[in-house]
Order: structure tokens, then C-alpha cells, then sequence
């Protein structure tokens, strides 16, 4: 049983900058539109934008920490491809194959992979801020957040990026009681040694 880790934020809020701290042989990266990361530091990363292909890349695998950057665009580009068809049946579509990536690294990963699916933010229109979709078509279907035990924001105040890890009431952001202090500084690696350290794996 993996775990997924989804980590929201703007463009420039800190989400890729997050990956940071992990050495080459710890994580491997999904790069799903093919952008560059945002330092130094050469990490494994394929752009890939293909859910099978991204099952069958973190199945055969020996890593036990894997990104797929930015994850929306998994839908975004499905979307794109549907773009002339009618009827409400392609956003079906879409949410289950979303729903079949987060339960294949539930299922079918082992206990000790964790998944971090870095993700851009949206207002809804009560003013909650949550995963971006492609649509209220698509929000019927899916819940992203409501998949995931453990949800980052990343936010930055212009002067430093930081992870909040609880709600607010205004956000989606949660984790486990007692895992993590309410902010924390945007470091997956740190994040990664305390998931572990907290479920004992």
C-alpha cells in the first residue's frame, strides 16, 4: 500500500523548488509537461504525460520516492485531446483516470513508496482554495483532495516558500495529527523522512 502525497500551490508558490533536498538515487520525477527544474541539482526526471506509462515507470522501479510534476496536467492535456468531443461522457472519463493513477500507487505500490503529485491551487467559488481541475464537469466526478490523507499547501509571502499543513477553512491542507508543525519550510525531503518516521516505514 504506497502512499500519495498531493502538494498544491500557484506557479512560483514552490512546488518543484520543494524537490530540492533529494539526492538522485532517492526520487524519481514525472515531468508530465516537460519544464526544467527550477535548481541545479540533476534529478531523474521523464517527461511523461501518459497515465499507463507512468504506472508501468514507479512499478518497475526500485525508488521509493517518486514526483509527477505538475500533476494537473495529466488532465489538462487529456482534455486538450478531447477537446472536440461532445457529451458528458469524456469527463467521466477523465476523473476515473485520475482515480485509477491515485489508487494504483494505494493498491499497487508497496507500503514504503511514497507518491508526491505537485499540483496547481483554484478558488472555487465560495473562495476555498483547492486542486485545480479542468472544470465543474470534472468537480462532480472527483474530489481530488478527498484521495489523499495528506495535502501541502505551498505558499510564499515574497520572502520565504513554506508548507502550511492544516486547513484554515479557506484551504483543502491536512495531515495526520501531530505529523508536522502547522508551516513548514517547502522541503520534500524533510517531509519524506517524517511520513516515514510517523508510519513507521
Amino acid at each position: 500500500m504506497g502512499i500519495p502525497v498531493l502538494i498544491l500551490g500557484e506557479s512560483g508558490s514552490g512546488k518543484s523548488t520543494s524537490l530540492r533536498n533529494f539526492e538522485p538515487s532517492e526520487i524519481s520525477i514525472f515531468n508530465v509537461a516537460g519544464k526544467p527544474l527550477p535548481f541545479r541539482k540533476k534529478l531523474p526526471k521523464a517527461t511523461i504525460s501518459d497515465y499507463g506509462k507512468i504506472m508501468a515507470g514507479m512499478q518497475k522501479s526500485d525508488k521509493k520516492s517518486f514526483a509527477i510534476d505538475d500533476s494537473q496536467y495529466l488532465l489538462c492535456f487529456e482534455m486538450f485531446s478531447h477537446a472536440k468531443e461532445t457529451g458528458y461522457q469524456k469527463f467521466t472519463d477523465m476523473a476515473l483516470n485520475f482515480y485509477t493513477l491515485i489508487k494504483f500507487v494505494i493498491d499497487r505500490l508497496q507500503n514504503d513508496v511514497i507518491v508526491y503529485f505537485l499540483h496547481h491551487t483554484e478558488t472555487d467559488a465560495n473562495g476555498k482554495l483547492k486542486a485545480k481541475t479542468v472544470g465543474k464537469m470534472l468537480d462532480e466526478k472527483l474530489t481530488v483532495e478527498g484521495l489523499f490523507s495528506i495535502v501541502l499547501l505551498c505558499q510564499t509571502d515574497g520572502t520565504r516558500h513554506y508548507f502550511v499543513t492544516q486547513s484554515d477553512g479557506y484551504t483543502t491542507a491536512k495531515s495526520p495529527i501531530d505529523m508536522f508543525d502547522l508551516e513548514i519550510d517547502n522541503d520534500l525531503k524533510f517531509v519524506d523522512t517524517k511520513i516515514r518516521e510517523y508510519f513507521e516505514i
